[in-house]
């Protein structure tokens, strides 16, 4: 299953146009945005994936009841953290990195995708594998990237758009 990863796109519209176009065309499954997202009307480029969208609210995320409603019908975001399995495998998705080490040795997780840092990471720690994809707004480093995480097997894809 291909899963688009995105975080950090603090607000900037053509670069989350950019992210969307590439996800649709890769044909993934599911889109998780690890927060920093931050005003609601990036959802009008949010909603045309062409899968279900995913996120958890960042430190810069604000309006999160204008959010929970823009997203309705065709994704979710949640406060702190967001647990599923997925292709067999439970999935942490975060903003900040607060205890990653920890979380990951804790055996709980088979991946963990965080954000906060805005710099590409893929890491193995103890048997999870965690990943940020970096910023997709590009603000902080000057590059703006995305990845793409093929499960059941692990494999991570960093894309600059």
């Amino acid at each position: 299953m291909l899963i688009g990863l995105m975080s950090d796109s603090h607000d900037n519209v053509p670069l989350i146009k950019k992210a969307v176009e590439y996800f649709n065309d890769k044909g993934v499954k599911l889109v998780l945005h690890a927060g920093d997202i931050v005003a609601p009307f990036c959802a009008n480029e949010l909603e045309k994936l062409k899968c279900k969208f995913v996120a958890v609210f960042g430190n810069n995320d604000g309006e999160k009841t204008m959010w929970r409603r823009r997203v309705q019908g065709w994704g979710e975001v949640f406060d702190g953290y967001y647990e599923a399995v997925i292709e067999g495998k439970k999935l942490l998705l975060m903003h900040e990195p607060f205890h990653l080490e920890e979380l990951a040795n804790s055996g709980a997780y088979g991946v963990i995708v965080f954000g906060h840092t805005h710099k590409p990471a893929k890491q193995t720690i103890g048997n999870a594998l965690a990943v940020n994809p970096g910023e997709t707004g590009g603000w902080v480093t000057g590059q703006s990237t995305i990845a793409i995480l093929k499960l059941p097997e692990n494999n991570v894809e960093f894309i600059k758009l």
